[in-house]
């Protein structure tokens, strides 16, 4: 198996192997390069795909919130992988697709509501080295979220920084599976702060 990344791949092999293979297959119509890198140690693998399991069933949090969240967080981090399959699984989220395509330049754009910009600075904070979360960040989605969805989304920006700061380590990168199902492209933000399609 070809690697572009930088830990080879290697093929999925035994029961959770061909189960993995069969599910990917199924939700992607082909096994992620990614998924090969972390067969590299199995045990890794069934143990990140359970936990991401059991943060999918959290839900004190709302799901565009927690989406908007997770993809602020992997654009801070630069992980184009959790980026574009977060976008992929937009439309199994029910979610809005055109606000999900503005999150990697959610600072220009002006789909979003103040809590949704506020929730998306919350996740640049957390993800930022070292982060630099405030007592007014927090203050302020304390009253309007609550304490449960709070600690939930920090939960979630924590689990997304894990992911994306290993994938990017690893050298696993988007595979454009929004692109497969006929999602117009993320949008970007320059480095001079226009955004860009």
């Amino acid at each position: 198996m070809a690697s572009n990344t930088r830990v080879p791949a290697t093929e999925l092999t035994g029961v959770y192997g061909t189960l993995v293979k069969t599910i990917s297959r199924r939700i992607f119509g082909k096994v992620p390069e990614g998924a090969g890198v972390m067969w590299q140690y199995p045990a890794v693998m069934k143990a990140s795909m359970a936990f991401g399991r059991r943060v999918d069933s959290w839900n004190r949090l709302d799901p565009a919130l927690a989406t908007f969240a997770a993809m602020a967080s992997a654009a801070t981090i630069g992980c184009s992988f959790c980026l574009d399959l977060h976008h992929f699984m937009t439309r199994n989220r029910g979610l809005d697709e055109a606000k999900v395509r503005e999150v990697p330049r959610w600072r220009e754009s002006t789909v979003f509501t103040p809590l949704e910009r506020r929730v998306m600075e919350y996740a640049e904070a957390m993800s930022q080295t070292p982060p630099a979360v405030t007592d007014e960040m927090s203050a302020a989605l304390l009253e309007e979220l609550g304490a449960p969805a709070l600690v939930e989304l920090t939960a979630r920006i924590g689990t997304m920084n894990m992911t994306a700061r290993g994938n990017v380590a690893l050298g696993i990168r988007s595979e454009e599976f929004s692109a497969s199902c006929g999602l117009p492209p993320l949008a970007a933000a320059s480095s001079g702060g226009v955004a860009s399609a």
